[in-house]
């Protein structure tokens, strides 16, 4: 059995730099802030629905206190000059009985190097061993590279779209190759 609040897997990068797939912990507060100062308003909008730099003490609260239960949260973690730096994010939150909600943010110098698509892949692990059958996702018609995240995800997304937001649901388990489902 995983232990979410405990997790750590390490990947590549395209350029082969390792990154660190790890669970969300209460002291990466200060990450965070620092991620968020690299992050454009497009990408907040993407997000948050909303381009806003800061969180009110309650949205913080709920943001980084995770109970690795109802709700999981990964950090994908690289070195940059000598020191651990916050590169994104993603978590779900059970919204009923076997299924949840997710959603990822990148920092904009590492959008489209596979960061989301990583993140999912873990999330869909985690949440596979949870007792998660479906993933759900509201997301900007105009966020075509998390769109296309999903669509490659194997998790075989179906889309409905109302005006400027698509809906997304993903069932579980993640495909794995060589394997029937």
């Amino acid at each position: 059995m995983i232990d979410a609040a405990n997790y750590r897997a390490e990947e590549a990068l395209p350029d082969g730099r390792p990154v660190v797939i790890r669970s969300q912990r209460p002291d990466d507060r200060d990450g965070y802030l620092a991620a968020l100062k690299r992050v454009s308003a497009d990408t907040l909008y993407r997000r948050f629905f909303v381009a806003k730099r800061w969180f009110s003490a309650d949205e913080a609260h709920r943001f980084l206190d995770i109970d690795f239960v109802s709700q999981v949260a990964l950090v994908a973690e690289v070195e940059e000059s000598g020191k651990r730096a916050l590169i994104g994010s993603s978590r779900y939150i059970v919204v009923q009985p076997g299924r949840a909600e997710v959603a990822f943010t990148v920092i904009d110098a590492y959008q489209r190097m596979g960061i989301g698509s990583v993140l999912l892949h873990h999330l869909a692990l985690i949440g596979e061993q949870a007792g998660v059958k479906e993933f759900i996702a509201e997301v900007l018609a105009d966020n075509t590279a998390m769109l296309r995240v999903f669509e490659h995800s194997g998790l075989h997304p179906r889309e409905t779209r109302h005006g400027s937001v698509v809906d997304v649901t993903m069932r579980l388990p993640l495909e794995h190759p060589g394997v029937d489902s």
